[in-house]
């Protein structure tokens, strides 16, 4: 009797994981194929953040939803901007060894460092799909429209953009690094003799 009544629920479990590994299968193969056309996915997220917009407008509501999702971009943003190896704990590193006395050279490759971004570009797009149709399915329901005065949420946002920006600007300058790939550079060759 036990072996009877154990079998079905392991067959339903194991059917389960398998359906779920299947989809799980397709999603990520859909990830993949959508990959390399990056203008083509940042239009999809930036209609699905249009549409949001609209919602909030016309609903005159959930503005928590979108100032949490504005902090959220903010957030993400940031991440996109910054260097996965931050050069200002690189410096402090070597200033204390320049403390601890004169060592070795480690490395002989001091002339190019490639920037390479904290959150790469996929997964930034990624993550901001993610939280704008979250928040799109957070508005449909009236438990998530928290009432607030929203223009204090908007001044404070503009203020915590601005400083934070600033900030990572300041960054930017002081240790002389470009997150954006502005193209090739073509320096002019021909010379009059």
């Amino acid at each position: 009797m036990d072996n009877f009544g154990g079998e079905p629920s392991e067959n339903a479990a194991s059917s389960l994981l398998a359906q779920k590994s299947m989809l799980e299968r397709r999603f990520q193969n859909i990830l993949d194929q959508i990959t390399p056309f990056a203008p083509h996915r940042w239009v999809g997220t930036i209609v699905l953040l249009v549409l949001f917009m609209v919602r909030v407008i016309y609903a005159e509501g959930w503005y928590i939803i979108c100032y949490a999702l504005g902090i959220y971009y903010l957030n993400l943003f940031l991440a996109f901007l910054t260097p996965k190896f931050d050069p200002s704990v690189e410096l402090d590193a070597q200033a204390n060894e320049m403390e601890e006395g004169p060592a070795l050279p480690v490395k002989n490759d001091e002339e190019f460092k490639p920037f390479i971004r904290r959150l790469p570009e996929f997964k930034f797009w990624y993550a901001v799909t993610k939280a704008t149709v979250i928040s799109l399915f957070c508005t449909l329901f009236r438990i998530f429209d928290i009432p607030v005065y929203w223009p204090i949420l908007l001044v404070y946002f503009i203020i915590l953009f601005g400083l934070t920006m600033r900030r990572q600007i300041s960054h930017m300058i002081k240790y002389r690094y470009i997150p954006f790939d502005l193209g090739k550079k073509n320096y002019n060759s021909r010379r009059r003799v």
